[in-house]
Order: structure tokens, then sequence, then C-alpha cells
């Protein structure tokens, strides 16, 4: 009997008369089905909002973070689960790979983000503040708070995991619940991947909901506090870009859309280089990993016209050697289309395509797929193009075959590369093979103007190279034009996506207190202990010390000088500094920030133990022989990273706000200083 999927809406699996059979890739096998029930999208929509979001917003940043890196974790050991449903999607283990172990990848890496990059609560001070007024007392700044609102992602069949998790993590981290709705053909493999997450306990309840089928009237019910992510083709996001509803109420709608994107082998590079195989093994790997269902594959080859024929022929021999046909075979390296409908829907765009374009490799070329049933399966054999007039061709820059197909495209020169590589009018990625830095200097910076990403890639950067088609959590995903105009991933950029940025006015004092961090200006307090002494827990934002004061003698610049191996005009030759914009010789300004600390630091053991880093550096003003210094050091914000030490004594992140004043109250040195101190209860 075949399983019926089911929906998870309100907090309730839904799903028990079957609808849709979804067959295996690989054998036109029946893997489960769809289900009839009606869906209450109404319902899901008010459990997120409800529910979801204030059990998300019960959880700081940083907790969120410790949740995404333990259902990271327990993917990972449940993942041969995983493994095996993938199977039927036609992905072999290494497409497999990408899309499971990519997706718990991508929530290790936003447990990261949050956990380095975040606060504990859930406002974001978007600083610095900066003065209004002249007299400092009037200042504005930046917030980023929770929208309130639900997330609804909509993610195409390529990538049943990663797609959701891609999305999922920084929602989650930006305490936003979300509607998850993937593609019909492999959602057997999302809804898996789902229940696991639901089993796993450590999803708060209404964070995460999942739609099998149509979404039905879901966007009707959605409001001003919403937001709606959608990857897939551009033809559908143009549709739901105009949904009446998300117009009405300007809901934020991003797009990642497939697009025709482009490698470029450089005219620097010949037959007889590296970066020529690399060119070819680049463009095969796009055309077979995943079967060529990837919205990040190259579908556009340009390449010098002098060496078109060695380019094909280098390609020819790579695709020759390609092995297709049921993943489960050891010798199998490039499985099926997601679907038979998908096979119809690449053939019809190959015939297309071929009404102006020559067959270079095709099916003729000896395909064969190997396995059991695989007759009945949605095989697609690896077939390259050749678009002889690339210019005048515009079908070739319009019709995207989503498979595995790419098009050859000479060219005479860079200028007219450039022009090809812009008639795809949007595209999510780029790679330009070259060896001469001064062929991407000129070349990257005209081609950013239409891609989302670019990879230039050469002897040096293969070793390592992740490939063209891979996004990368830390990295911007998403293209101008065609590629949809959206933007996903970026590190910390994508949480921000999901929060509501704000504009405040006020004193520094109320800056402080409404952002949780001090604010130049805002009242301290100075107290008899020092806040060195004093353990994470008992430390407040705005406890302070005004140290005593140093002067400057030469001795000092000798000394340092000596000790450092500076030995700067500046610093020690009298006739060149009193020619200099000072007038006079100055002393380190790496001297100033140990003078600094000299005065500021409480020498015996005690709650801080360690400092690792400096931020905001600046030296503002010279500080010249004869001239007294004194600093502040004031508590300016606390992250409790829940983490303890080898002893299991806990500790948190403190930044201290040091400003470095001259006699006459003038700034010469403003920075902050990170630490690590202990908790009291250990």
């Amino acid at each position: 009997m075949t399983t019926i999927l089911q929906s998870h809406i309100a907090g309730q699996w839904v799903g028990r008369e079957a609808a849709q059979v979804l067959r295996s890739a690989i054998n036109g096998k029946p893997v489960a089905s769809t289900h009839a029930d009606k869906l209450d999208f109404a319902a899901a929509v008010d459990h997120a909002r409800r529910v979801g979001v204030p059990n998300l917003l019960k959880l700081d940043f940083q907790q969120r973070a410790e949740r995404l890196k333990a259902l990271a974790k327990v993917l990972t050991e449940r993942k041969e689960e995983l493994y095996a449903i993938s199977a039927h999607t036609g992905a072999t283990r290494t497409d497999s790979w990408i899309d499971i172990e990519g997706g718990s990848g991508t929530l290790f890496a936003y447990a990261g983000v949050g956990t380095n990059e975040l606060p504990s609560g859930n406002l974001v001070h978007e600083g610095p503040a900066m003065a209004l007024g002249k007299k400092g007392t009037f200042a504005g700044t930046h917030i980023l708070v929770p929208r309130g609102g639900v997330a609804v992602h909509i993610n195409a069949f390529n990538f049943p995991v990663w797609g959701m998790l891609e999305k999922f993590a920084p929602t989650f981290l930006a305490g936003m619940p979300c509607i998850v709705k993937p593609a019909t053909a492999t959602s057997y493999l999302t809804e898996a991947c789902v229940r696991l997450m639901l089993q796993s306990g450590l999803l708060p309840e209404g964070s995460l909901q999942l739609v099998i089928g149509s979404t039905g009237d879901l966007l009707d019910h959605l409001e001003g506090a919403d937001v709606v992510t959608f990857t897939g083709s551009a033809d559908t996001a143009a549709k739901l870009r105009v949904h009446p509803n998300l117009v009405r109420h300007s809901i934020p709608f991003n797009a990642e859309a497939d697009s025709l994107n482009m490698a470029v082998l450089a005219p620097d590079v010949t037959p007889d280089d590296e970066e020529f195989d690399l060119f070819a093994k680049e463009v095969v790997r796009e055309m077979t990993v995943k079967a060529g269902q990837k919205c990040t594959a190259i579908r556009r080859a340009i390449v010098p016209r002098q060496h078109l024929d060695a380019v094909a022929q280098r390609i020819k021999a790579r695709l020759a050697k390609v092995v297709a046909g049921d993943p489960s075979l050891e010798d199998v390296r490039m499985g099926a289309l997601a679907s038979l409908d998908q096979k119809r829907d690449v053939a019809e765009r190959v015939k297309a395509l071929l009404a102006k374009a020559e067959l270079v490799h095709g099916e003729k070329d000896g395909f064969a797929p190997r396995g059991e049933g695989v007759g009945e399966g949605a095989f697609f054999a690896p077939t390259l193009l050749l678009a002889k007039d690339p210019l005048r061709d515009d079908a070739v820059h319009d019709i995207e075959a989503f498979g595995p197909v790419s098009t050859l495209m000479p060219y005479e020169d860079l200028d007219e590369a450039l022009v090809l590589a812009a008639k795809g009018k949007g595209s999510l990625v780029g790679t330009l093979v070259t060896k001469d830095p001064q062929v991407a200097a000129r070349f990257i910076p005209a081609a950013a103007a239409t891609h989302g990403r670019l990879l230039v890639l050469d002897r040096e950067a293969a070793a390592e190279s992740t490939g063209h088609g891979s996004p990368l959590p830390m990295l911007k995903h998403g293209g101008p034009g065609r590629a949809g105009g959206g933007e996903e991933l970026g590190g910390v950029r994508a949480v921000k996506h999901y929060l509501q940025r704000a504009a405040v006015q006020g004193s520094p004092t109320m800056l402080s207190a409404v952002t949780g961090e001090h604010v130049r200006g805002a009242k301290v307090r100075d107290s008899d202990v020092h806040p060195f002494r004093k353990y994470f827990e008992d430390l407040q934002v705005g406890d302070s010390l005004l140290t005593h004061r140093r002067t400057v003698g030469e001795a000092d610049i000798v000394n340092f000088g000596g000790i450092s191996g500076d030995y700067f005009y500046m610093h020690f030759d009298e006739v060149a500094a009193k020619d200099s914009p000072f007038g006079k010789r100055i002393a380190h300004g790496y001297f100033v920030l140990s003078a600094a600390a000299g005065l500021f630091v409480s020498p015996a053991p005690g709650p801080v133990l360690a400092n690792y880093g400096l931020d905001t550096l600046r030296f503002v003003k010279p500080v010249g022989i004869g001239d007294t210094i004194r600093a502040r050091l004031t508590a300016k914000r606390k992250i409790d990273r829940r983490k303890k030490d080898a002893k299991g004594v806990g500790q948190g992140v403190v930044a201290w706000d040091v400003e470095v004043t001259n006699q006459d109250g003038e700034l010469v040195a403003s920075y902050d200083i990170l630490t690590l101190v202990a908790k009291r209860g250990g």
C-alpha cells in the first residue's frame, strides 16, 4: 500500500485520503501519494501567529541558535533514513549529500551565525548611534526586531531538504514561524525530514508547519507582518509577485528563480593550460550533478571562437565517461530527473532550442542508463548544444531546459563575452575561468551588474573551490532580473530579512535603555567595585570606571619603540615631525592603547578570563610628549552564549566601550574590548 503523505497544520498531522500518486524517478514505481484532505489555511496562519510567535520569542537569538545546532545533530544522526528516500528522487549519493548534509550543514552554519553575531535578547542594535545635535543630548540609531508574523516558504522540487532548511534556518533564528510548501513531485522527502524535526522535540509548538499539495487560499490570509519566499520558475515567481493580497498589504516577497547561468572561458586560456580542463570539468559537473536540475547550473558555456572545437571535444570526452542509471549501483554517477513530467518538459525545451542550435552530444552518443526497471524512469541524456550565432539567437538566452543541458556559445573578444553574459537578463551565478588577474579585474565588475554571485576559477583556487553551482551559507544567494531579484543566505544578512528595521531617536540614555547597549553620552554607573571584579550575572550594561591620569613622557616613546621595533619618524625625528601635519613628535598609537590598558586593568585574578579582541579601533587625535591621558571603561554589551569551559564554569561575552581622552577632555582613542567573563554560578 502506498504511503499517504500528510500535512502538519495547526499542531496536527492531516491527510487520510489518497490523491496524486508520486512515482520513483528511477523505475516509475509508486513511492507515496499526496492527500486529498482539505486544509484550513486560516487556522494554519492563526496557529503560527497565536502559538508559534510567542513560543519562539520565549527564546532569544542565542537559545534559538542552540536549538538549530541540536537539530542539525539530529538530522545528521538520522541522515541514512533520508538518503534511502532521496534515491527515489533520482539522486545519486553525491546528489543526496548536497541536499541532505548540505541542509544540516546550513543549520550548523546559522547556529554559528546566531552564537557569534547576534545578542542574547530579541533586539539587534544596528549601531553605532549617531549624534543628532551639537551638545550630545540627542542621538539616533537603528534597531531590528522580530516582525511578529509568519513566513511562507514555497520551494522547488530539486532540493527537497536543503531548499527547505536554507530558508528555515534564518527564519527560525529571527523568531519567525514558518509554513513550508515543498514542490509536490519530491514532497515525500521533505515530509520525512519535517517528521524528524518535529519528533526531535526541539521546535517550539507552531514554529514549523508543512503543506503537502496545493497552497489553496493560504496567501489570502497573510498580512503586512508576514513574508513570502519562493524558489522555482521565473514565470511562477512573476505570478506570485502580483498576488492581490500580497500587493494590498505590501507583504515582502523574495524570489529566487531559475536562470540561464553562464561560465566564460577567458581568451588568455589555451588548450595547453590547466584552466582549460578546469572549464570542461566544471561544465560537465554542472550538467550531471542532480542531473542538471540546479537553479545554479551552467546553461551557457561561453568560449573563444578559436577554441570552440577543442572545448567541445574536451566536454564530449568527459560526458562519454558519465555512467547514468540507478544510483544504488556502485558505478553510477548520474541519476534521473525528478519525474516523468520533468523529463517531458526538458525534452520539449531541448527541441525548441534545436530550432536554431546544433546538437553536439546527446542520446545518440550511446546513452544507456543502467539498472533494473530504468526504462520506466525519468532518465535524460546529458545534452550539449552549440549556438553558432549566440548574439542573434535569442532562444538560447531565454529558454532553460532544466536538466543535464548546456549550450556552447562562441565569442570574438572579451567585450563580446560580456554582452553574451548579460543576455541572460539576470543570473544567480557566473564563472570566469582565467589565469590572468587583469582579465578578472576587467570582467568581474562588469558582469556583477547582472549576476548575484561570481566565481573566478584558476588552478590556484581549484584545490579548494566549492564549484560554480554551490551556494554557501555565508554568501548571498540570489540574483537580479530573471533570477528573481531576491536575496537569500549571506550569513547574518539572511536573518535580517526576517526582522523589521526601525530608526530610533532620543537621548543617549534612552537609546541605551532601548537597545540594551551602552550608547556614548548615556548615564553611567560608577562604583567602588571595579567592573572587572564583577561576575557576568552581576555586571550591568553601563557599569563604568573613570581611571586616574598618566602623563606621556619622551621615555615612554623611546621605550615603546625599543620594545616594538617601531622607529617611525613621527615618533623619533624631531625635525621631520615638525614638518608633518601634527607639527611635533607624537606617541605611538599602540602605546596609547597599552597605556590605557594599564590605567583600567584590574591585575589580580578575577571574573574577567580573557581579552580576545578589539573592535572599532580609531586613533582620533595625536598624543604628544607632555600630554596627559585617562580612560573611561564602560560595560557596553553582554551576550550569554550559554557556554562552559573545560572545568564546567559558565561564561559570557562582555564588550567594553573605551574612551581615551587628553587633558582637555578631547577624545584621542576609541575602541571596544571583547572579553570572556566568568559566571558566578560556576
